[in-house]
């Protein structure tokens, strides 16, 4: 799936609510996005420092009917001027957002993250956990879920239809069959690209960006039918956690990811429950 593609930034738009929350008219706190995009900041020193000609680093979007002054003071402070650009949206999110050629789309609401995901652009919900879990700041790490994220929504279906029995079934007779991309997928093949041109610098056991599969597959032919299709499709995730139906708030407070990416709201509660900061990709499994 990876190609060779001419360089140029790669966009994230994020809601400036889910960057910093207003606590008044003169300040503002951190939300939970914040230790992410100071991950992209350094990823993208890393990138400078191998690639000082290229212009393939991350960008964010901050978007904002209306920015405050208090929100431009708090970009300066915590040095984000070079990495954020403040965008005025207030007609036409998903043109805009074309426009920019975005990446993926960060939001405080549901329904605009579900009326951007049904455009075909990489996005999702972000909650605000009680405690967020401290993270590396020098490592981006990235998790995603499986079906109806990184992969279509095909296996759902067959287990909301025909329960766990007819789902191992079905992925028995459709082992060798690849899996349809998932509403996230371009995502992660923007952190792959990048990844890769940083282990070809010799960044490899100390590389800044990092990715994890996270998924209720077991191990069997359905973990091997996600792990083939993504092979099929030049990628490779760094960790594959396959499982089952043990719940996933432990593996994520292992990993202590910036963005874990699930369509299951039960799932999304569990990382919130540890700290993480869990994006909701509202995909309908029944579409």
């Amino acid at each position: 799936m990876l190609q060779s593609e001419p360089e140029m930034a790669v966009n994230i738009a994020v809601a400036s609510s889910v960057l910093l929350k207003e606590e008044s008219s003169s300040s503002e706190r951190l939300g939970p996005a914040f230790p992410f995009v100071k991950a992209l900041k350094a990823v993208n020193a890393k990138l400078k420092e191998n690639y000082p000609e290229s212009e393939e680093l991350f960008k964010v979007m901050l978007l904002d009917e209306k920015p405050s002054d208090s929100l431009k003071n708090a970009i300066r402070t915590h040095d984000l001027e070079e990495l954020i650009t403040v965008l005025n949206v207030r007609e036409d999110l998903v043109g805009e957002l074309k426009r920019i050629n975005t990446a993926l789309y960060l939001s405080d609401s549901e329904a605009l993250a579900k009326k951007v995901l049904n455009q075909g652009i990489a996005a999702a919900f972000m909650p605000t956990p009680k405690e967020i879990k401290e993270v590396s700041e020098d490592q981006l790490r990235v998790a995603f879920d499986g079906d109806s994220v990184l992969f279509s929504n095909e296996s759902e279906r067959v287990f909301q239809d025909s329960g766990l029995t007819g789902y191992l079934q079905h992925e028995r007779n459709n082992v060798e069959k690849l899996l349809d991309p998932g509403p996230l997928c371009s995502f992660l093949e923007v952190l792959e690209k990048l990844k890769k041109k940083l282990h070809d610098k010799g960044l490899l056991k100390n590389c800044p960006i990092r990715t994890f599969l996270v998924t209720a597959r077991g191990a069997g032919c359905d973990g091997y039918r996600a792990l083939n299709s993504l092979h099929s499709w030049d990628l490779e995730v760094d960790e594959a956690f396959f499982l089952g139906s043990r719940p996933k708030g432990p593996i994520l407070d292992i990993i202590r990811p910036h963005l874990f990416f699930d369509d299951q709201p039960r799932h999304i509660q569990a990382a919130l429950e540890v700290g993480a900061v869990a994006c909701h990709v509202p995909n309908d499994p029944k579409c």
